[in-house]
Formats: structure tokens, C-alpha cells, sequence
């Protein structure tokens, strides 16, 4: 027989369950990157809990692959949108296409980005351009593009997808750690710019995650990486969608202008 403490204990679980199925229920969420990876695994995650997606990726394939699986799920929660978040005229379109055809954005994560590693002596102009335009103007691409939507409503969560390589740097990612260094100062200043406004902005960064971005890694350098990690294992594209889960939602409403590692403890 139960005990009064463990029945109030499940209880507490159902009630957390159901309200967690629904914490976004009415929200609309855009989020780039979101054809593969962890982009992928976040737009499913708040679809999951009861979002509307819009699936932003630089392939139409891509970003209707995931739309395509959202739908498939919950009937029409998601609309595909091909455009690289670098072009920032093409941005503003699809910035006002989403609002036209959502009527809102409430949820705003960006976290398309892509590497382009080698030494800093030997990186070309391409490669640190390509880099930075992606990762960090793209940032600021999407965010202007429906920030005023945004401040209208007095509501809204950005959440910027960084990398603890952005706190620590790594030898051969120079663009790549100053395009997510570049991210944490973008979230801090927007945060102080919307707080007024009920705008929360906030950043995760992860650590070593097992996508199709790290899959090229040979053994030996995953085994190196993996010694450093005090948990003892690569995290998932899910534990990222988690982090982010919580900061979009309306238990972080007391959260801004933070750095969230989600890392294994790497960066302590």
C-alpha cells in the first residue's frame, strides 16, 4: 500500500506530466537549423509539448523532412522554410512569411551554424567569413526579422544556440569559437535591450554532442574529448532540446541574459 507521501509524490508526477505535454500549447516557435541535429531534436521537442514549428533550414529537403515528421505526429504544427539565415534581405522575407502565415512568433532559436575548421595561419578569408555570416550574423538576421512582432505582444523567448567552445576556444576553430563567443555577447546585450518588454534571451551551450556534425571525428579524437568530460559520456541532441525546453518555457521567466552549458561538465 502506498504511502500518503509516495500517493502525493505520483500525483505531483501525473500533474507535472500533463502540464509539460501542454506548456506551449497556443505558441508558435521558430527554429533554424532545424533539419538535422540538434535543431532537429529541438523543433520535435516543442512540437512534442505542444508548439507550432516553423522548420527553418538552408535546404527546402531538410526543413520539410522534420515539418514533414511534426506533422505527422500532430497534424498541421509545422511549415517548412528553406533560406540561409546569412542573406539577411532573404531573412526579413521569410521572417515576415512566418508571421503572415502564423500570426505571431513566441519562441525564436537560433541555432543553424557550421564549421569550417583549420588553423588560423592557413584559415581562408571563405572560411572565416562563411563561419561568422552563418552562425553569428544569421543570429542577428533572425532575430531582427520578427523582434518587433515580438516587442508589440510584450512577450517572447530567444534562445541562441552557442558552444562551450565559445567560453574556452579550441585550436583550430578560431571562426568558429569567435562566432559563438560573438552569440553570448549578442544574448547579453538583447537581454538588457528586452527585458523591459517581457522578452527573456538566453543562450545554450553545448558540449560535446553526437550529431552528424561530429560523426567525421576519427575514434582517437572522440575517445580524447570523451576522457575530459567528468560525466563520462557525448551528450545528445536531446539533452539539448531539454535545456532549451525549460528556458522557452514559463518556469524561466525569471532567466535572462544567461549562458546554459550543457556539457557533461566540461566547462565547470
Amino acid at each position: 500500500m502506498l504511502s500518503l507521501l509516495s500517493r502525493r509524490a505520483l500525483t505531483a508526477e501525473h500533474q507535472n506530466s500533463t502540464i509539460n505535454a501542454v506548456r506551449f500549447e497556443n505558441q508558435i516557435a521558430v527554429v533554424t537549423g532545424a533539419g538535422r541535429g540538434i535543431g532537429h531534436a529541438i523543433a520535435v521537442r516543442l512540437a512534442s509539448e505542444g508548439a507550432r514549428v516553423a522548420s527553418v533550414s538552408r535546404t527546402e529537403a531538410n526543413a520539410k523532412k522534420t515539418a514533414d515528421e511534426i506533422n505527422a505526429a500532430r497534424g498541421n504544427a509545422a511549415i517548412a522554410y528553406a533560406v540561409d539565415v546569412s542573406d539577411h534581405a532573404a531573412v526579413q522575407k521569410i521572417g515576415a512569411q512566418i508571421l503572415e502565415d502564423f500570426g505571431k512568433v513566441d519562441i525564436l532559436i537560433n541555432n543553424a551554424g557550421v564549421t569550417r575548421d583549420g588553423l588560423a595561419m592557413r584559415m581562408s578569408i571563405e572560411d572565416w567569413d562563411t563561419v561568422i555570416n552563418t552562425n553569428l550574423r544569421g543570429a542577428f538576421n533572425f532575430t531582427q526579422s520578427i523582434i518587433r512582432a515580438m516587442i508589440k505582444q510584450r512577450s517572447g523567448r530567444i534562445i541562441n544556440i552557442t558552444s562551450v567552445i565559445g567560453l574556452i576556444g579550441n585550436a583550430g576553430q578560431a571562426n568558429y569559437a569567435a562566432s559563438k563567443a560573438g552569440l553570448i555577447g549578442l544574448t547579453k546585450s538583447l537581454a538588457r535591450e528586452l527585458a523591459s518588454r517581457g522578452i527573456t534571451v538566453n543562450a545554450v551551450a553545448p558540449g560535446f554532442i553526437t550529431t552528424d556534425m561530429t560523426a567525421g571525428l576519427s575514434d582517437e579524437i572522440k575517445k580524447t574529448i570523451q576522457a575530459q568530460i567528468p560525466l563520462g559520456k557525448t551528450g545528445q541532441p536531446e539533452d539539448i532540446a531539454s535545456a532549451v525546453a525549460f528556458l522557452a518555457s514559463a518556469e524561466a521567466s525569471y532567466i535572462t541574459g544567461q549562458v546554459l552549458c550543457v556539457d557533461g561538465g566540461m566547462v565547470m
